[in-house]
């Protein structure tokens, strides 16, 4: 039985007017294969998703893995249709375009991948990589061939490389051509999954950079996927948190490292490393409960209660009759186990979290010291 959801408030929509990509009610069920005559069981792989990404802004977006963030950025991408919901490009709906529509929006919306080896084609020289997305754009060899060598110097590399091949190039010279290729159709917005993963430290430092001063020259905007929270933290204006196909938090990459506001996003915080030894020793560290829910057969309620430290520490605090105990002898408030929370604004409109309790700054204030 599908889980009572609380109302909605509205959808986190805070760039307002100046949004150049606006995504609403975005939603992703796949359906498995029917065992011994069985229904098919569906997994919801992302789950009625709605933000929107400012001109010039950058959006980190986090989750442990599975919970659903490259299915969203494939269907942004139309990679994949998706199930429900729509997006919007400049106030386009991007989810009905067909033929040239499409192909013109593509342009428009890139993205950089995370393997700088696996993205470019080994056989084909660099040059023609990077003007591959150029091929129907109408313009003569000279022009596109301009276009090449232009952007390839902007990424710090030299015109004649143009004719080598990838396994040429270390590394960090490969993401650059990646970005390079991603940007010769000079789109208005990437999407950078895990761009800096496979990097060094000292090269991941050269390429954040460079995505830096891209978006101020070029007044890009990115969607910017990562595991690695100090990278987001880096980078990102604002960061937005998945969990189990849903968004639970977003807010200012400020108030969402400080003060976090669902359990689900301390308890990520608190998994980062520190790079003070002294802060280290002495920051709490949050265990979680238990394996994530099955995508399949999601838990009633908040997706999150079955693992949350902060609904059993509540419900040690409320009366039987308000309680819920789980299979595992634990105890969480009834709301928590029976009610979906919507994602809904804090006091000053400008974040928003998915949790019935949210936390205070001062339950916060040793995890993120």
């Amino acid at each position: 039985m599908a889980a009572e959801t609380a109302e909605a408030p509205g959808a986190p929509f805070v760039a307002g007017q100046d949004a150049v990509l606006r995504v609403e009610n975005l939603s992703k069920h796949f359906r498995q294969r029917k065992r011994f005559g069985r229904p098919s069981p569906v997994v919801r792989a992302v789950d009625d998703v709605s933000f929107d990404l400012a001109r010039g802004e950058t959006l980190g977006l986090v989750g442990e893995s599975g919970c659903g963030k490259t299915t969203l950025s494939r269907m942004i991408l139309r990679l994949i249709e998706p199930t429900s919901g729509k997006v919007f490009l400049d106030g386009e709906d991007v989810t009905r375009l067909e033929g040239r529509h499409l192909r013109t929006f593509r342009q428009k919306v890139q993205v950089v991948f995370q393997d700088p080896y696996a993205s470019l084609d080994p056989r084909q020289k660099v040059g023609a990589s990077v003007g591959e997305p150029l091929t129907n754009s109408g313009l003569s060899r000279e022009r596109k061939l301009e276009i090449v060598h232009e952007t390839l110097e902007r990424m710090g590399l030299q015109r004649g490389q143009a004719r080598l091949f990838p396994h040429q190039f270390s590394g960090g010279q490969r993401q650059r051509i990646g970005i390079a290729r991603a940007l010769s159709v000079t789109p208005q917005v990437l999407l950078l999954d895990e761009p800096v993963s496979a990097l060094d430290v000292s090269i991941q430092a050269q390429v954040l950079k460079l995505l830096r001063d891209l978006r101020e020259e070029y007044g890009l905007s990115y969607i910017l996927i990562s595991h690695d929270l100090s990278v987001v933290r880096h980078v990102s204006d604002r960061v937005m948190v998945m969990y189990l196909g849903r968004i639970v938090e977003i807010a200012s990459k400020h108030d969402l490292y400080t003060a976090p506001r669902h359990p689900y996003t301390a308890s990520l915080l608190s998994a980062a490393p520190v790079p003070d030894p002294d802060v280290e020793r002495v920051r709490e560290r949050i265990q979680l409960a238990g394996d994530p829910p099955n995508p399949v057969n999601p838990p009633p309620g908040c997706a999150f209660h079955q693992r949350c430290f902060h609904a059993s520490a509540l419900a040690e605090k409320l009366p039987d009759d308000e309680v819920e105990v789980l299979a595992d002898g634990r105890r969480v408030p009834g709301a928590c186990a029976r009610l979906q929370p919507a994602l809904a604004p804090g006091a000053a409109g400008t974040r928003w979290s998915a949790c019935h309790f949210p936390l205070e700054n001062e339950e916060t204030a040793a995890i993120t010291a």
